[in-house]
């Protein structure tokens, strides 16, 4: 076996690829280097109480790391049509295990949302899945809406709303919400009339705002965030704690593996709250590096964007940056008190495979779309061929 073949860090062949490309590539490494430098950092002390091994979670997250860097490269060299032919039946598979997660007994429930689904020791998190691929299908849709029925049109946009009810039935808000903010920021960059863009933004404010009144620890959730110094050792305690981490970071941060906040004083310092120990541990100069890669990786993805070819690859490349971005931010954004506390990891920073396998499929389109959308995919002939010898000729 050829390690060259599945691990494209060690890929000699993208001399070739556009400039956006080669950028996308190597920022996405770099991403991911420094996700699990500071996953590492992050899980060592739970790993080490949990599981008496201080490596258990950074040693499988390695193993996931692998795992989606072969999707990634398969990805990236696979032409986007056909990526695009078999999208919608990943999207279908990823919704029906969606709606299996919401079976009693059989979803996996944590902090009283049930969203995943136990393969064996393997465990699915449907709802990060179907992102990519829920992208890919809204491209389609909304590239090719005029040349489509209206009962088409109706039918998938249908399996989209069922998507979205389907994960805020699980209940898990926050991905709903990116989800939907994801399909709607596709629809309005692929021209759909904005008298239908705003009878969806209302209406999913309408539901976000429903689910807020009946699902009471979502309530709490946000008369927390208002202010969660009214009760820091219940419903703000999280926050609190988190803002702590941040602020004891100052300008340079307390040096990598120092954090105080992560010896069980921040829940979940390891997944949702992992930025926290991030910007203790390199303060607030290292959080304005990881902002700038952020800046920079968007930047790229609305270049890409702006020089495709197609329709559906301009929306493709929205839909990826809108997806690893906008949860980024919203990561954030929890971690340091500019929004409610939500469940969502930091891309290639939180542990979990599925996030980890989201994440890199999600790049991987990205920098296929650049690939693709660039001149200097044209590949030169070889020289000491037939055919160039035959061409020499005529």
């Amino acid at each position: 076996m050829n390690l060259r073949q599945f691990i494209p860090i060690f890929d000699n062949s993208v001399a070739s690829w556009a400039l956006e490309a080669r950028l996308l590539r190597w920022l996405t490494f770099l991403w991911l280097f420094v996700g699990l430098v500071v996953l590492f950092s992050a899980s060592y002390p739970v790993a080490d109480v949990r599981q008496d091994d201080g490596m258990y979670y950074f040693k499988r997250q390695i193993i996931w790391v692998l795992v989606s860097l072969i999707l990634f490269n398969v990805i990236v060299n696979l032409p986007l049509r056909k990526i695009l032919a078999v999208s919608h039946w990943f999207l279908f598979l990823f919704l029906l295990l969606i709606f299996v997660t919401l079976i009693p007994g059989v979803g996996k429930k944590a902090f009283d949302a049930a969203r995943w689904i136990a393969i064996g020791p393997i465990p699915l998190q449907p709802s990060e899945l179907i992102k990519p691929f829920l992208v890919l299908q809204s491209a389609k849709l909304f590239g090719h809406w005029e040349r489509l029925t209206w009962e088409i049109r109706f039918s998938w946009l249908g399996v989209f709303c069922l998507v979205l009810l389907g994960i805020l039935a699980q209940p898990n808000l926050s991905t709903t919400a990116l989800c939907g903010i994801t399909v709607w920021l596709i629809a309005l960059a692929g021209g759909i009339p904005y008298k239908y863009l705003g009878g969806t933004a209302i209406g999913g404010f309408l539901l976000a705002l429903l689910s807020i009144t009946i699902k009471e620890y979502q309530r709490r959730r946000v008369m927390s965030f208002i202010n969660p110094w009214a009760d820091p050792t219940g419903d703000g305690y999280q926050l609190v704690q988190s803002l702590l981490a941040v602020g004891t970071g100052k300008t340079w941060g307390v040096g990598f593996g120092l954090s105080q906040q992560k010896l069980f004083y921040l829940p979940i310092q390891d997944t949702d709250f992992i930025f926290a120990i991030f910007a203790e541990e390199f303060g607030f100069v290292g959080s304005m590096l990881f902002l700038l890669l952020l800046a920079v990786f968007a930047t790229l993805g609305l270049i890409v964007a702006m020089k495709a070819k197609s329709s559906i690859h301009r929306l493709v490349a929205i839909g990826i940056t809108v997806v690893m971005i906008g949860q980024s931010l919203l990561h954030i954004g929890v971690a340091t008190g500019a929004i409610p506390t939500t469940g969502l990891p930091l891309p290639m920073f939180s542990y979990g495979g599925n996030s980890m396998i989201a994440s890199l499929v999600a790049s991987g389109l990205l920098i296929r779309v650049a690939r693709e959308s660039s001149e200097a995919e044209v590949l030169p002939l070889p020289i000491n061929t037939p055919e160039t010898k035959r061409r020499k000729r005529i």
